[in-house]
């Protein structure tokens, strides 16, 4: 009479299996497996093991036997098929790849699974297995643009020089506008998250005005300067720069880091700037905001705080604004810039390389 192989664990391994056996992107081969082998390790037969799995006996004996010489990696992956790979199979998927890759289709921007099985006569489970195999993914594109400014070596190396070796007895300041801030009210109250249910909002809504959020974000302590505005014009900017002046030791250069919108080169701010010695503007190349760290700050005040926020007036959306910048700067951290100049030169540069082969094709 056959006995099963005995087996026991390590606390590392049973950690993994049961990860294994109870994620839920977890390959549902790869979830059977880590149930057979938890089982076998509670002293459990193939044959109670089969039952409660769902799984034939013999590949239960096969996976414990497997686990039992290859421990976790035995049962990770699956083993090789005997025979040689089918040509067929191989040309297939180069048909696959092409038509992926290097062409579209008549109706559309980009192909699905259905779509391109159609077209080439083949199951789409066998086009979404050669995609995932690739890392190929159609349906999603990511959005990019590579700066012409004339002046962008000379621009990057000024804002990261700032930001890797920032000069004594000064501040440097990361500034924006964040305009157009709605305040907007939902026509229905939505429903609160619930074991398997997500929050839920309406999908329409009512405005209620705008507003504009100025902020200057000390890049070395990452405290933010704000300030809200009706509007956005060179008038609204000096008030700013007069509000970074009066919140900041006066004894520091200022440094600020800000993109080329008009506002912020108007005569009237170069005249203001000229009397006040003490600021000094560093301006980032054109199509180049992600050199300008106070997006990042941007960019969590909108996922954290606007986006799923209601609010019936201007003055509610400007005094929550002004909570979070206050919460904000209770936990504030300074920010570490790590890219060089050069590493950035050189990605760009391999990056208008590939768009002038693209463009020249």
């Amino acid at each position: 009479m056959r006995v099963a192989v005995a087996i026991t664990l390590t606390d590392d391994e049973r950690k993994t299996l049961m990860k294994w056996s109870r994620g839920r992107s977890t390959p549902m081969r790869l979830v059977k497996r880590a149930q057979v082998v938890l089982l076998a390790a509670a002293g459990k037969t193939n044959l109670e093991i089969s039952h409660e799995v769902g799984m034939a006996r013999r590949p239960v004996g096969v996976w414990r036997k497997r686990f039992a010489e290859g421990r976790l990696a035995a049962i990770e992956k699956d083993a090789p098929r005997p025979g040689r790979p089918s040509p067929e199979r191989d040309s297939l998927t180069r048909r696959i790849l092409e038509a992926t890759t290097q062409t579209k289709p008549k109706h559309a921007t980009h192909w699905s699974t259905r779509s391109l099985a159609a077209e080439l006569g083949v199951s789409d489970a066998r086009v979404a297995r050669v995609w995932r195999a690739h890392g190929l993914q159609p349906h999603r594109v990511k959005t990019f643009k590579v700066s012409n400014d004339p002046d962008f070596a000379e621009k990057v190396h000024d804002v990261v020089g700032l930001y890797l070796n920032p000069p004594e007895h000064a501040i440097v300041l990361s500034v924006d506008e964040k305009t157009q801030v709605q305040a907007l009210d939902r026509t229905q109250r939505g429903l609160p998250i619930h074991p398997g249910r997500c929050g839920t909002m309406t999908h329409d809504y009512k405005r209620h005005g705008t507003t504009t959020l100025f902020a200057a974000l000390n890049v070395a302590e990452g405290v933010v300067i704000d300030k809200c505005m009706k509007r956005h014009r060179h008038q609204e900017w000096i008030a700013f720069l007069k509000e970074i002046d009066a919140r900041t030791p006066a004894g520091l250069d200022l440094h600020l880091i800000a993109d080329n919108y008009a506002t912020h080169k108007h005569p009237k701010v170069q005249s203001w700037l000229k009397r006040h010695p003490r600021f000094h503007m560093h301006f980032i190349p054109t199509s180049s905001s992600w050199l300008n760290l106070v997006e990042r700050f941007f960019a969590e005040l909108t996922n954290k705080r606007l986006r799923r926020g209601t609010f019936r007036s201007v003055p509610q959306l400007i005094k929550a604004i002004k909570q979070y910048v206050e919460d904000h700067n209770n936990h504030a951290k300074g920010l570490r810039w790590t890219a060089t100049a050069e590493e950035i030169l050189a990605k760009v540069r391999r990056a208008r390389a590939t768009l002038d082969k693209v463009t020249s094709d």
